[in-house]
């Protein structure tokens, strides 16, 4: 049975938070969910923005005081080595949980290795969700996170007033480890598209058309796209500034080709994307944005879809 919104976030209200991983991602949903008012228990490999710090924020000295000290335990770190570390360390969360406490891991990491994680989480008494994220660093900032659940219904029921905090589009795709296996997909997409409007602007652009308003046209056509839309623009106006690096992106492709493997299934074009991503990295670029994924095929064609600002 549904709960209101009301009752559930009187019930949430009763507990306490904890949040570990706070970069371009985790600052700003760490900081929704102080702004709805709960106590919030950190932790980060750097230094704990200060700005959570002046909202309330209270900073542990290891990721087992956070499990220690709160009842709902979110991690944001880079990678599935990240999030075993995070978890089963020797001052890990595993160290400081007691039966009853949920953990929720919105990392994208592995999808196998998501189930093992829950199994060994749920041996020692407590729940887990994986609840990947879409939407980069201004679905974070503006609370507007496409969130991918996986985990039991009455777990995603308790934690779901927490996630309205960072997102809006929030599904509960299955069990544990569907959440990650949709995130996969989700970036199979993103990245396929980013690859299909590069290579449109910069057909564009050689033929000597205007790609900004190439990118206006087609706005209005059956090509539009959110990627068109942003990463179109910041690919015309040369704005590669972060939101999602290029070397994350590059993380989630491996998993989604190591996963084809293991399924025995063909991702031809994934492959590309993932290589051309890996063109930018040995060209020193992994830290741009993933819409610099343009820069391996402008560098393949000798000719950029804008000049460089």
């Amino acid at each position: 049975m549904k709960q209101t919104h009301v009752h559930n976030k009187t019930e949430i209200d009763m507990a306490t938070l904890g949040f570990i991983g706070l970069g371009i991602m985790g600052t700003p949903m760490a900081g929704h969910l102080l702004a709805g008012g709960h106590t919030l228990y950190v932790h980060t490999r750097s230094k704990v923005p200060q700005a959570l710090l002046d909202a309330g924020a209270k900073p542990c000295a290891s990721n087992a005081e956070v499990a220690q000290k709160a009842d709902i335990i979110f991690t944001m770190v880079p990678d599935t080595p990240d999030v075993q570390k995070v978890l089963f360390a020797d001052d890990g969360v595993a160290q400081g949980l007691t039966p009853g406490k949920i953990v929720v891991d919105m990392s994208s990491i592995g999808p196998v290795e998501t189930k093992d994680f829950a199994r060994r989480i749920n041996a020692l008494g407590c729940e887990y969700l994986d609840a990947p994220v879409s939407g980069g660093e201004v679905g974070a900032k503006a609370a507007s996170l496409t969130i991918m659940v996986g985990g039991k219904q009455e777990v995603f029921d308790k934690i779901e007033p927490l996630f309205k905090l960072m997102g809006k589009n929030i599904t509960l795709v299955g069990d544990n480890g569907d959440g990650q296996t949709c995130k996969v997909a989700n970036q199979i997409i993103v990245a396929l598209n980013i690859q299909a409007v590069a290579e449109a602007l910069l057909f564009a652009s050689k033929a000597g058309a205007d790609p900004a308003k190439v990118r206006q046209a087609l706005m209005g056509g059956f090509a539009a796209s959110r990627i068109l839309e942003v990463h179109g623009e910041r690919m015309v106006k040369r704005t590669f500034q972060p939101g999602f690096r290029i070397n994350l992106h590059q993380k989630d492709l491996n998993l989604a080709l190591s996963g084809a493997k293991q399924l025995g299934v063909a991702l031809p074009n994934t492959a590309v994307a993932q290589q051309l991503m890996s063109a930018c990295a040995a060209n020193g670029m992994d830290g741009l944005d993933h819409s610099a994924l343009c820069r391996a095929v402008e560098l393949m064609s000798h000719h950029t879809i804008a000049p460089d600002a």
